[in-house]
């Protein structure tokens, strides 16, 4: 394949693996759409039972569980991406020893 290929992968294993970083430092922007949501719905319903007076344990534990399985999608993610990107190296390395191969001297 081209290097190009492999850059582009490159830039995405950088950008997914700075992601991560942000899930696990308590960020939201790397979150998708559905997992902004659940953690804004534990929010409110923790702020809710704050102010009532009453524990926001179970709110908490909603907070957890979404960055728990957005750090897990993100996890995947970058073992998908780095897949992949040995699978273009070995391709490109075959391909080269290909060439070499054929010709004569």
């Amino acid at each position: 394949m081209r290097n190009a290929d492999i850059r582009r992968l490159d830039r995405e294993i950088q950008a997914t693996a700075k992601k991560l970083e942000a899930v696990r430092r308590g960020e939201w922007w790397p979150l998708n759409g559905s997992e902004r949501r659940a953690m804004a719905r534990a929010v409110a319903g923790g702020a809710y039972k704050v102010a009532r007076g009453r524990s926001a344990g179970r709110a908490e534990q909603r907070m957890d569980a979404t960055t728990s399985s957005a750090e897990m999608r993100l996890n995947a993610e970058l073992t998908a991406l780095h897949g992949e990107r040995q699978r273009l190296l070995t391709e490109a390395a075959r391909s080269k020893a290909k060439k070499k191969s054929s010709g004569w001297f």
